[in-house]
């Protein structure tokens, strides 16, 4: 199967030059992922509604790759104020709660001030899929 390259839409994607995700073989590879809404570019201001809609974007790049969140073996999550890690675990918890992926947190700063978090992914897609 030949590597494949997927889009949101997203302005970072063609200004810097990445791929939302990339698909190699069984394997889906998704790109540090933030909460913009990248149809209209914008973002709230709010850390867990941040990660909402990063886990929104996630989620249309898997389906996009034939994947799903229950595909996911890896996570890491990225925020410029580790304090605000806490108040995302309910929303985590809620998507992340039964497929238990491998996971880790790292506080760091981001590209553009108004972003709170940051979530990258690996899947692998499930046999039959």
């Amino acid at each position: 199967m030949a590597r494949r390259l997927i889009s949101s839409g997203s302005t970072f994607e063609q200004e810097i030059g990445y791929s939302r995700a990339v698909v190699d073989g069984d394997w889906v590879f998704v790109s540090g992922t933030t909460g913009f809404d990248y149809g209209t570019m914008t973002i709230s201001g709010d850390v867990v509604e941040q990660a909402e809609q990063c886990l929104k974007n996630i989620e249309a790049a898997l389906r996009e790759a034939g994947a799903a969140m229950r595909d996911i073996v890896r996570v890491v999550y990225v925020l410029p104020h580790a304090a605000d890690f806490p108040a995302c675990w309910p929303v985590l918890r809620e998507r992340f709660g039964d497929i238990r992926p491998v996971a880790m947190m790292i506080s760091a700063g981001l590209a553009d001030p108004r972003m709170k978090i940051e979530i990258e992914v690996t899947a692998r897609r499930q046999a039959g899929a």
